[in-house]
């Protein structure tokens, strides 16, 4: 698993699933609403790619590589509470084939990033 500095992680496979890290999830509060692109949407590394509204704030879900979206979690759409409760197993947002490598840390270096950091 690979992480990026804005707290989205995403799989090393060629079709990649994408979330938001427990640390993002407990940062935001109770998610009461998400935002996911339609699959066969293009995106940029670093560009928004969906929202998050939790109770405190609204938040831009940025894609973590190049790529495009083959498929969205309708269950998190459904209920993005999944979001808090398992960030990284059923609360993934999207899976994406990705076509540009992306600017990634590696599971050390993202608990670096976050030791110093105060959400």
């Amino acid at each position: 698993m690979r992480y990026t500095k804005d707290h989205e992680w995403l799989t090393e496979d060629e079709v990649a699933t994408v979330g938001i890290t427990a640390y993002a999830a407990d940062a935001l509060g109770d998610v009461v609403f998400v935002e996911l692109p339609e699959p066969g949407t293009t995106v940029t590394a670093g560009d928004p790619s969906g929202e998050i509204e939790s109770t405190k704030s609204v938040s831009e879900i940025y894609a973590p590589a190049d790529g495009e979206i083959v498929e969205v979690n309708q269950a998190v759409i459904d209920d993005p509470a999944l979001i808090n409760s398992d960030p990284f197993g059923a609360g993934w947002l999207y899976r994406l084939r990705v076509t540009g490598g992306p600017e990634t840390l590696d599971e050390a270096g993202y608990a670096a990033l976050t030791a110093g950091d105060s959400a």
